[in-house]
């Protein structure tokens, strides 16, 4: 079986710009990113743009035109974010057998989030994005939840014998023990709204524009799915328990400006970051045939990965059960 991008070259990449009417210069730079390929385009009398092809069979086209419409329906709202150019009346083009879309180019640095002020300024913005994706559901893409994110990633990786055999009992334990946690945090945050979200709204998806009137820019929706609303929240806090109890009430102090947020939600932080551990490790095992995935990291699936792996969720399964983050 052939890598999933093992098609993707250089001429091709330009090929497909040109397909859509787009005269690509030849300028052509690789971007960051694993799960899809992406690359920045120079283009004949026009700005730079960014070309997105997506990893075949993760995704339905309907899936990926509900990421593209709800981007849409935010660019109306005149909410930042980084929306797919549609041509010949469509966001999602064919070239072969790959999928792609074409971006705007968005420029930004990394947000400051030791500044309250600009906490509250994404806060304020994440609850636009809500606002928004409480309006309607996604129909094509996948919830975050237990099952998906926990059970289903935990019963891949023991399918495919990925964890060391020395190790085996204590990961299947620690993981079990993990879930139990999970489940006795989502009990206690009781019948939570779901809804769409970005679903990786990490500092690395958001691009800052400096000054008075910037502020920032959201990219990379490919990860959207329905799910509670502290999931785009919390992967913006860190430090220890009382720094992140403030960046908490300064991130909600905007949010809560445009969309309400329900306390009891604040049960799922660490339950949240539970799940996207296991899932991170199943995620990379996944793509393991992927030549871009053993190059980037070389130190997984190795005896001192699994150990710490353990470790990280034994200190989760305590962490969830102490006594949520209430911002002060």
């Amino acid at each position: 079986m052939n890598p999933p991008f093992a098609i993707l070259t250089p001429d091709l990449v330009l090929d497909a710009l040109e397909s859509v009417g787009l005269a690509p210069d030849g300028r052509l730079l690789a971007l960051n990113s694993y799960e899809n390929r992406v690359y920045q385009a120079g283009i004949d009398d026009g700005p730079m743009r960014v070309v997105k092809f997506y990893r075949p069979a993760r995704w339905s086209d309907a899936a990926i035109l509900e990421e593209h419409a709800f981007t849409a329906e935010l660019e109306a709202q005149e909410i930042p974010v980084a929306a797919p150019i549609a041509f010949n009346g469509s966001t999602l083009q064919h070239f072969g057998e790959l999928r792609f879309a074409v971006f705007p180019r968005l420029a930004g640095r990394a947000p400051e989030l030791s500044d309250p002020d600009t906490l509250e300024r994404l806060g304020r913005f994440i609850g636009r994005i809500h606002a928004v994706g409480a309006c309607r559901r996604f129909e094509a893409r996948p919830a975050i939840d237990i099952a998906s994110f926990g059970e289903e990633p935990r019963a891949w990786l023991l399918e495919h014998d990925f964890i060391p055999p020395d190790l085996l009992a204590a990961w299947r334990s620690t993981v079990d023990q993990a879930l139990d946690g999970v489940r006795r945090a989502f009990d206690r945050a009781g019948d939570v709204a779901t809804l769409r979200l970005h679903g990786d709204c990490h500092m690395g998806n958001v691009l800052w524009l400096p000054g008075d009137s910037g502020g920032p820019q959201f990219v990379d929706f490919d990860d959207a799915r329905s799910g509670p609303a502290v999931q785009d929240l919390w992967m913006l806090l860190s430090g220890e328990r009382h720094e992140m109890v403030g960046q908490l009430a300064d991130i909600l102090a905007g949010y809560e400006d445009f969309h309400d947020f329900a306390p009891r939600e604040l049960h799922l932080v660490e339950a949240l970051r539970t799940l996207r551990l296991i899932h991170y490790s199943a995620w990379i095992a996944r793509r393991w045939d992927d030549p871009a995935f053993p190059a980037a990291f070389p130190w997984f699936n190795t005896q001192r990965y699994w150990q710490d792996r353990v470790l990280e969720l034994r200190e989760q399964i305590a962490l969830m059960d102490e006594a949520p983050l209430w911002p002060a």
